[in-house]
């Protein structure tokens, strides 16, 4: 076997963390699911709805915005794919973390990000079933968010190949769709399309300029783009179930440039150029329904309605899987309840259980106490994507020396302009949570998630303290290289 494949599962992970199993997690996945999902990923509600808010806030400038944020997304995924290449796990980051800082890093980063995907999921359902309820008056919204999640439970419990082609599907279409709006944009740019005249910059520059609300607009633009890139880094944990792990996270992260810039900056830059930035129906009800409706289609609002609905029945999908697969990757590294790690015909059936009936509280709670405790879980994911990239990004300072050090042969992807970039990136991270300081509205959310990251450190530290782990293991999740100090 070579330096750059990857280790066979071992029964170490599972010793370590006391649960029993009667199998690994399989390579069900195959390269055209690991592929797709890479492709559909950076694709999600985010950027259908999301971006609307963005643009009322920055106007035109939220095409830099997108291009300043997606600049860091690219050095954090170009990051994150040098380790996972050289280490795939099913934990992905927290792994990494472990390796390089620590225990506590492991399980702040896993559990944080688990959390993060669990509430999404939640989001993500209620969001589907208010689409569906509007077609269908009169059906209780709570109803159809049920049938989501036991349709995608389902799913997940079984072989991860039909989450695999389940993804495959769903990301083909939001793929086909995105495509479909840019072709239909640049052809209605240059004014080739039916009864349409060619814009020019006059959307651009007029209507107060470039950057019509100023600084103070541009940055809550920013912070806005800056969270619409969520669901980037599911590619690297699904990668350990691929057929080719290291071939597989290799090529996702070489094409996320390209991915990032086209369907991210091409879509802000031909939405922009096409529909006035101060038109209600941007914020409103999206600028990709706007941007239909400026052209006169036909069914604009329907027609958005299925890419959304598309969009975050994907998201629930794949949320689902890598809250299941993180949640027990931490628990094969003695990090949470040895239950979870229990695995089934090659699935963490446990972890699949348990991440979707805590998305699903998270629904109830929207029903049983929105003025409360439904904002509160919502604030405390607020920033806990910066978090992880942080974790992702003082990981790789570490490992890629060592790794150079001891292992050379396994940097299949290498971080550009190490170290000097990857420090770029932290200066980056850094300003965007002074930015969040400065902005009433997301100073909230800063500090509830610094709450959540600091009372999840605290019980790392404390669960690291009482087994004596001083020093950061060689972990693994059973997906890579087992943990030496676990093998008594």
């Amino acid at each position: 076997m070579s330096r750059t494949s990857v280790s066979p599962p071992t029964a170490d992970s599972a010793a370590a963390s006391g649960a029993s199993t009667d199998s690994a997690l399989t390579h069900g996945l195959k390269q055209r699911h690991l592929s797709m999902i890479a492709l559909g990923g950076v694709i999600g509600a985010g950027l259908f709805v999301g971006s609307g808010a963005g643009i009322a806030a920055a106007g035109p400038s939220i095409i830099v915005a997108y291009m300043l944020s997606g600049l860091l997304v690219m050095l954090v995924m170009r990051m994150l794919g040098e380790m996972s290449a050289a280490n795939p796990a099913s934990g992905s980051f927290s792994v990494h973390a472990e390796r390089a800082i620590g225990p506590w890093a492991g399980f702040t980063a896993g559990w944080s990000f688990w959390f993060l995907l669990c509430v999404a999921v939640g989001l993500e359902g209620i969001g589907a079933a208010q689409i569906v309820s509007g077609w269908l008056p009169g059906t209780p919204e709570w109803a159809w968010v049920a049938l989501f999640m036991v349709t995608f439970l389902g799913t997940n419990l079984a072989a991860v190949k039909n989450f695999g082609e389940f993804e495959f599907w769903f990301a083909a279409l939001k793929v086909i769709a995105i495509t479909l709006f840019l072709v239909l944009g640049l052809l209605a740019i240059l004014g080739v399309l039916p009864d349409t005249d060619a814009p020019g910059l006059a959307n651009l520059t007029g209507d107060g300029g470039f950057l019509p609300k100023g600084m103070d607009g541009f940055i809550i633009g920013l912070l806005a783009s800056v969270f619409a890139y969520g669901g980037l880094e599911t590619v690297t944990i699904a990668a350990a179930e691929s057929e080719n792990p290291v071939q597989g996270v290799a090529k996702a992260v070489r094409t996320a440039m390209w991915r990032i810039a086209v369907f991210y900056i091409g879509s802000m830059a031909v939405i922009v150029t096409l529909v006035p930035w101060d038109n209600p129906k941007v914020a409103e009800v999206g600028p990709f329904y706007a941007m239909l409706d400026h052209l006169g289609v036909g069914s604009a609002a329907q027609i958005m309605n299925v890419v959304i609905l598309i969009a975050l029945l994907s998201a629930m999908n794949a949320n689902i899987y890598g809250a299941s697969r993180m949640a027990r990757s931490l628990v094969a590294r003695g990090q949470g309840p040895a239950v979870l790690g229990r695995i089934s015909s090659g699935v963490p059936r446990n972890a699949v259980l348990f991440s979707s009936v805590f998305g699903f509280l998270c629904v109830l709670l929207s029903y049983w106490r929105p003025d409360d405790v439904f904002p509160w879980l919502l604030n405390m994911i607020g920033a806990v994507i910066l978090v992880v990239w942080i974790f992702i990004a003082v990981s790789q300072l570490i490992l890629r020396r060592r790794t150079e050090r001891e292992e050379p042969s396994r940097l299949v992807v290498r971080m550009w302009l190490f170290p000097v970039l990857t420090v770029a990136a932290l200066v980056g991270m850094a300003g965007i949570f002074l930015l969040m300081l400065r902005q009433p509205g997301t100073r909230d959310q800063l500090l509830a998630t610094g709450a959540l990251t600091l009372v999840l450190t605290g019980i790392g530290l404390v669960r690291q303290r009482r087994k004596g782990k001083a020093e950061p293991s060689d972990s693994s999740d059973g997906a890579g290289a087992s943990i030496p100090a676990q093998r008594k």
